[in-house]
Order: C-alpha cells, then sequence, then structure tokens
C-alpha cells in the first residue's frame, strides 16, 4: 500500500498518517490527532489534536473536527458541516468541559449539517443542512431542524421500504427487519 500522500501546501504536524491517505492542499492537521489508512482528507479542512479518524474516512472541504471527535471507519463527512464540542461556549471560559462525539462505522453527514455532541449510529444518514441534538440510531436517516427520523437506510445508502411483517429487502439484496416498539434496524443474516 502506497504511503500518505500530502500536499505540500497542507500543514500536517501529526506523524499519525495512515498509508494510502491523501491530504489536500490548505488542511491543518494538528500533532496530536490520529488519522487512518485510504482516506481522503480535503482541502480546507482542519482537524484539531484530540480526534481520531478511522479507515477509509472522506471529509470534504471546509469542515473542522474539533477535539473530542471519532470518526470510525468508512464514514462520509460532506461539505462545511460543522461539529461542536462545547454546548455552553464563551470567548474566555473560567472552566471549559469537552463534550464528545462518535461518527460510528458507515454513517454520512450531508453537507452544511450541523452536529452537537452526540453518537451517530452505524450506517446512518443525516441530511445536508440538519440540526442534530441527540443520539442516533444505526441505519437512521434524518432530516431538518431539529433533525427527526424520516426513514431508515442500507449500508449502500438506499432508503429502505419496509413490509407488514417489518421486513425490507434492498435492491442491492441486503435484508432488514425494522422492531417499531424500539425504533430500530437490524441487518438480518
Amino acid at each position: 500500500m502506497p504511503l500518505p500522500d500530502i500536499h505540500p501546501l497542507a500543514d500536517v504536524q501529526t506523524s499519525t498518517v495512515g498509508e494510502g491517505t491523501r491530504i489536500w492542499q490548505f488542511c491543518v492537521v494538528l500533532a496530536k490527532a490520529i488519522i487512518g489508512s485510504e482516506c481522503n482528507i480535503c482541502s480546507h479542512v482542519f482537524i484539531e489534536n484530540d480526534v481520531v479518524i478511522g479507515d477509509r474516512v472522506t471529509i470534504k472541504g471546509g469542515v473542522q473536527i474539533w477535539d473530542g471527535i471519532t470518526i470510525e471507519d468508512d464514514v462520509f463527512v460532506g461539505p462545511n458541516a460543522s461539529f461542536v464540542n462545547d454546548l455552553n461556549p464563551r470567548s474566555k471560559p473560567s472552566s471549559w468541559k469537552l463534550s464528545r462525539t462518535i461518527l460510528h462505522r458507515g454513517a454520512s453527514i450531508g453537507a452544511n449539517a450541523t452536529i452537537l455532541p452526540v453518537n451517530i449510529g452505524a450506517w446512518s444518514m443525516i441530511a445536508a443542512g440538519a440540526v442534530v441534538s441527540r443520539d442516533i440510531q444505526s441505519h437512521a436517516l434524518m432530516m431538518g431542524n431539529p433533525a427527526r427520523l424520516v426513514g431508515w437506510v442500507c449500508q449502500c445508502g438506499l432508503r429502505l421500504e419496509f413490509d407488514t411483517n417489518h421486513r425490507a429487502q434492498c435492491s442491492c439484496e441486503k435484508l432488514y427487519r425494522h422492531a417499531p416498539e424500539t425504533q430500530t434496524v437490524e441487518l438480518l443474516p
């Protein structure tokens, strides 16, 4: 696998960048950040110190990844998505408390979405412009301000349509079951 490809106009202070990762021009990555393999970090991205980014992650332009954010494998973060790590921001805080966010495997965050300190479930999809202020279940499709559950998505990203037996088969052949009592979706073997 190839070494990381770091553009000469990027300021990458960390030595922990995985093989095959590309970091484009005008990015700033601080010294303690950890970035996995085969990632694509597009131009004008800022990554703070207390950040872990998994493998095969795409972060589009104009995104800031602040301290306290963990991004697991196969996550997509759309352009200009915003993250919050301080629920009580002040210019000169006397006591600052870091809030954490986890984007679980395969989640997708749409352009200009705003993500407060929450857990974003695996394979969920957050629509462009949504404001997420609470934890999101796996496979959830969330839209609006505040973000509301409007459906469910497959691992491939297509919307799932459940039958009267609470089952859905995606065109990619994956089979799912919806549990209405708990508002969860699970992939069936």
